[in-house]
Parts: C-alpha cells; structure tokens; sequence
C-alpha cells in the first residue's frame, strides 16, 4: 500500500470532488482515480460512490477514513522525528504559552534556553490562558504557561511569577520633575478604561473601580499589545502588568498613576502540566531563574 493513496483517499472524502482533489495535491485528476482505484483494490472494498463530478464516501469507505487517518499521521509523524533526529535533536518539548507571555517573558527565555539544551526540539501553541488547561488535559502539548490558575485535580498546577498591576495612562508632554503628578480619579473619570486585556483580574478589579468612581466609562480590549498602542494614541488608559509595560515606561511613552484609593490585583504566571517528567522539569527550573 502506498501512503499517497492515503493522503488522496483522505483528500477526496473531505472535499467530496476528484477535481478539486486533484488540485489540491498538485496531482493530474486521473493520477487521482488511479489512486483510488489501487486503494480499493489493495482493501477489496469500494471507497465512493460516484455520482457525476461528485463522489461520496460508502459506508466502507466512512468506516476506512478513520483508520486511513491514524495511518497517514503515524507515518508522517515517524518522518518528523527521523527529520528531528537527523538535525541532532535527542528530545521533544512541546508548550502552549498565553499571547501575553509570549510578548513578554518567551523570546528571551527561549533563546536562552535553546542555546542551553540545542537537543531538545521546542514546539510553541499560542493559546489563549482560557483553553490551554484543555490543550494540556488533551496532551496536545507537555506544559502550558498561563495567566489563570488551575483546580482540576487532574493536572498540576504551580506558581512561576507574581507581577504587580500598575495605571498607566499616555504621556502627558509635561516634564516629570516640574509636572504635578497625575490625578487617580481625574485620570479615569476623564478617559475610557481598556478592561479586559488579562484573564484574570478584571472582573473583581471592574467592580472594585465602580464602586470607587460610578461614571467611568470602560472599553474591553481582549489584546495586551493593542491596549498599550490604544493609549499611546491616546484612547484611554488601562491597568496593565508591570512586565508587559516597563520598556514603554523607560522609554518615556507611557506613564504610571499613584493609585491610592484601589486595591489592585496581582497578575500571576502559572505552568500547567498533565504529568511532573523530567523534561517538564528541567524547563520549568530553567524559567524560574527569570522574571518577568
């Protein structure tokens, strides 16, 4: 048995067209007949009816498609590791990491960490922290790094870093010696508050700012990095993670409001992890050794 007979055979039952099969592959449609023709004859069984330029799978066929795809993904994954093995990686690490982490703690942990362990093969999912204690239970990936916490008796759960939530607001063009420093309340009663952009503290934190100032008027704004452009330009302010702005900070484009009368969050770093193996370890004793 051929393995692009296979991939036709798949190919053809989820598009439903020999045609578009054939296009798909890159292949001639009667290459694409003939592959079927050789699958049916190697199974003894009929794959599709065929009904003018449409085709639909028999109930042989729908029975076989399962077992067509296990095959294809065991043989392509036997090649991927042979190609891994083959460019001196010895071992696998595979993460799902939170679109607020990878902008912040990824680029520099990683490089590091690639230029420690050159043999082990890192596989990234940017999943958002609400879907990776899923991705982890599925053992889509070894080790997620999410901004929620776990309770899931069937997963380990542990605390990596704690950040703390500043009030930011864009520059004002003043000079930050002479400046009077900016007003909590006139801050927030006078801009849109961006919520939203972290899964894990907004929710109290809205009501705690509600319950301070009733006519603050607030903008969810799912994305880290569209939230700091969004007040750059002006749009309003946010209550953001130290890490996530310390270089705008620096730099002069963002500034930090004194909050006095709210009790703001802390923003957390979770790993979350099916199984403690030593390769989980190993990644997680290595990331301990930076902050945010």
């Amino acid at each position: 048995m051929e393995f692009q007979w296979l991939n036709t055979f798949i190919t053809a039952a989820d598009c439903g067209n020999f045609r578009r099969t054939a296009e798909l592959l890159y292949i001639s449609q009667p290459s694409v007949t003939v592959h079927i023709k050789q699958l049916e004859k190697e199974l003894g069984v009929q794959l599709f009816h065929r009904d003018g330029k449409k085709i639909k799978l028999t109930e042989e066929g729908r029975r076989y498609l399962v077992h067509a795809k296990r095959l294809l993904e065991v043989y392509q994954n036997g090649l991927e590791d042979l190609h891994s093995f083959s460019q001196g990686y010895t071992s696998k690490l595979s993460l799902a990491i939170s679109p607020l982490i990878a902008d912040t703690i990824l680029p520099f942990v990683l490089k590091s960490y690639t230029n420690q362990h050159p043999d082990v093969e890192i596989t990234i999912k940017i999943i958002e922290s609400i879907d990776i204690e899923q991705a982890v239970l599925r053992e889509e990936v070894d080790l997620g790094l999410s901004c929620l916490n776990s309770s899931n008796p069937d997963l380990i759960c542990e605390l990596l870093y704690k950040d703390s939530v500043i009030l930011v607001t864009t520059h004002d063009g003043q000079d930050a010696e002479s400046a009077p420093p900016l007003d909590e309340e006139e801050v927030l009663t006078t801009n849109y508050l961006l919520t939203h952009n972290h899964p894990g503290y907004w929710d109290n934190l809205c009501r705690a700012i509600k319950s301070r100032y009733p006519s603050v008027r607030m903008m969810k704004v799912s994305q880290v990095h569209i939230t700091k452009r969004f007040i750059a330009e002006g749009l309003g302010v946010s209550f953001l993670p130290t890490s996530t702005v310390r270089r705008e900070l620096l730099e002069g484009r963002l500034l930090e409001v004194n909050c006095h009368s709210i009790n703001l969050p802390e923003a957390n770093t979770y790993a979350v992890m099916k199984y403690d193996h030593s390769k989980q370890k190993e990644f997680l004793k290595f990331i301990s050794n930076y902050r945010l």
